[in-house]
């Protein structure tokens, strides 16, 4: 089998490394792939939005599956320029993906298939005092969203209405997002327990995987600015994970892929739900239409089926429904470079990758392979340390262990992955 991964992150040397894991056979092309996709695959030098040239590849090459990785992949219709070829693709099209590509389309969705949900409010800047008077009717405690794709920075919370003024004009006057803050979701804030499920669906069906747990802000504690995630962990160490597929896959999953089918728009792909566990039942925060990152990154490893031909049968409309079968526990520590979430410093040499020991894979997402054979640092996130184990301690110990002999300059990360934080959204 020959697959095209469309990405270059770490969660699409993650998707590389699964498909490959249990057959060597795969051909696994990565596009345009990074330093460490370059070692069990070929790279090729495409962007991820210029579908055309993607599906023009995917056919010279003789691809038997593209599988869709970032988010800006699927709002420029990478799966539909492989349709309009006849190549199966894993992901869904721009239509079924506006459910991440629009926070108030999701947020419609939603509403209409009775999917619980924060409530929320949407505008653009001249309905600026609307979303203001509804802020203030919240007590300004709640989340202004971008509408569009902002690389999962696009989040700010608020505590006053002061701190609202000014998302809205960084949204509106400054355009801190871009055209992506241009419309922006105000809904109020969540309490309770975070958690996310990812399900491999084929438009009808659904394959659960494990519950997972992402860490956004860039500082221990939960605190600081938002990021595109600086660590995961599957499964959330309070939480029923059994309980939790079960429900979600019920009252928001199902429903979702259901209502996508009935617009004309079935999804086909890995649907993300992130979720609140409040203390009025389960909320969902949004949806994602694509494996999160760095979820994937400790989801894939657990998985105890050959993923390769799951995502395959999903193309083909044939998925087996029901709960994928995994064991074990993982933990992701990401490692990000100096300025991440802000202005990064790229080119700096990465030392101790082949220090790291069994109990741990080393995911690479910002790196490239220089000329003279080192690795250096090319993007924010640079790498995730994924460590795998029965329990979900041991796991988190392997990871801070192996992550803690990769070094480059002005490396950061966060010493809490894998504790109880983050349940305020």
């Amino acid at each position: 089998m020959r697959l095209l991964i469309v990405g270059g992150g770490g969660r699409e040397h993650a998707l590389a490394w699964a498909c490959r894991r249990e057959r060597t056979d795969i051909e696994v092309i990565c596009a345009p792939g990074n330093g460490g996709t370059a070692v069990i695959a070929e790279n090729v030098t495409i962007d991820v939005t210029d579908a055309r040239t993607i599906a023009r590849i995917a056919a010279e090459r003789e691809v038997d599956l593209v599988v869709v990785g970032p988010d800006a992949a699927v709002a420029a219709g990478v799966a539909d320029a492989c349709a309009a070829r006849n190549i199966p693709a894993f992901g869904p099209t721009a239509a079924a993906g506006r459910i991440e590509s629009s926070k108030s389309f999701g947020k419609v969705l939603m509403d209409e298939a009775g999917i619980p949900t924060a409530r929320w409010l949407s505008g653009t800047a001249d309905q600026r005092d609307a979303l203001l008077a509804f802020a203030e009717d919240l007590g300004g405690a709640c989340a202004v969203k971008a509408d569009g794709l902002a690389l999962g920075k696009g989040v700010v919370m608020c505590e006053t209405l002061d701190d609202v003024h000014g998302a809205l004009r960084a949204c509106f006057d400054t355009a801190r997002f871009g055209a992506a803050g241009s419309r922006v979701v105000v809904e109020e804030q969540l309490t309770g327990t975070e958690a996310s499920v990812l399900a491999l669906s084929d438009g009808h069906r659904l394959r659960l995987l494990t519950p997972a747990r992402d860490y956004k802000r860039a500082l221990d504690g939960d605190v600081g600015p938002n990021t595109g995630g600086m660590g995961a962990c599957a499964p959330p160490p309070d939480i029923d994970a059994h309980g939790l597929t079960d429900q979600a896959a019920r009252k928001v999953l199902q429903p979702c892929v259901d209502a996508l089918r009935a617009r004309g728009t079935p999804f086909v792909g890995c649907l993300y739900a992130g979720l609140m566990l409040t203390g009025d039942g389960i909320r969902v925060l949004e949806f994602n239409a694509r494996f999160g990152d760095p979820e994937a990154q400790v989801v894939l490893p657990l998985l105890d089926e050959p993923l390769a031909e799951v995502l395959r049968d999903c193309a083909r409309g044939e998925v087996a429904p029901g709960v994928a079968v995994t064991s074990g526990a993982a933990v992701g520590v990401v490692a990000a470079a100096a300025g991440y979430p802000g202005e990064v410093r790229i080119g700096d040499r990465i030392e101790g990758l082949d220090t790291i020991d069994a109990r741990a894979l080393c995911f690479h997402a910002g790196t490239r392979r220089a000329p003279d054979g080192t690795v250096r640092t090319s993007g924010g996130r640079v790498l995730c340390v994924v460590a795998r184990a029965p329990q979900l301690e041991e796991a988190r110990s392997a990871a801070y262990e192996n992550v803690a002999r990769i070094t480059f300059a002005g490396m950061q990360r966060r010493g809490d992955i894998a504790q109880r934080v983050g349940v305020t959204a």
